[in-house]
């Protein structure tokens, strides 16, 4: 029985397994976005986003080394390791979680497995510079007062009436 069992085994041995997840931690590291099986891009997310947290918690020196050691013994590439430390590390130093984003891509005509797309979320140009500067900052709204937009609109209604009336008077036809 597989009762509470939630590692997905992928179809594969456990050094197998580990050698696919360390690739492909590898590969989207370096290169931010790949595309895979939707299973395979689950187990990567499990995979990934603890080693990314890794990278945030550096106080002092000694934690700087020992987190790059930890790091590297589940990537095996200095230059991955390199960059998720030189380079993603102070893009999500804000983030409180979720660096990963998987978005499905429909099925693969050869097996029927279904592909997806796994991305590091802040390095995504189409969704994190459109929504960051296309959001507004919430408008706060309290139903106790009355709305200021029609006083506004009052004010502005009666500035060309009096101007109007000024306007029309014979004393100002004379001048």
């Amino acid at each position: 029985m597989r009762h509470g069992d939630k590692q997905n085994n992928l179809g594969r041995k456990k050094a197998h397994r580990d050698a696919l997840l360390m690739n492909l931690a590898c590969q989207i590291i370096t290169h931010k976005r790949i595309v895979t099986t939707l299973a395979k891009a689950k187990a990567l997310r499990k995979y990934v986003e603890p080693l990314i947290t890794k990278t945030k918690k550096t106080a002092s020196k000694e934690e700087i080394s020992h987190n790059h050691r930890i790091v590297f013994a589940y990537l095996n590439d200095k230059a991955a390791v390199k960059e998720l430390f030189t380079v993603v590390a102070p893009k999500i130093a804000t983030r409180p979680g979720g660096y990963t984003r998987i978005i499905k891509l429909g099925i693969r005509p050869g097996d029927n497995a279904e592909k997806a797309m796994i991305e590091l979320v802040d390095f995504n140009e189409i969704y994190g510079n459109s929504i960051a500067t296309a959001a507004e900052p919430a408008k706060k709204t309290r139903r106790s007062k009355a709305p200021a937009a029609p006083k506004k609109a009052a004010e502005a209604t009666e500035t060309p009436a009096t101007e109007e009336a000024t306007e029309s008077t014979p004393e100002a036809a004379a001048e």
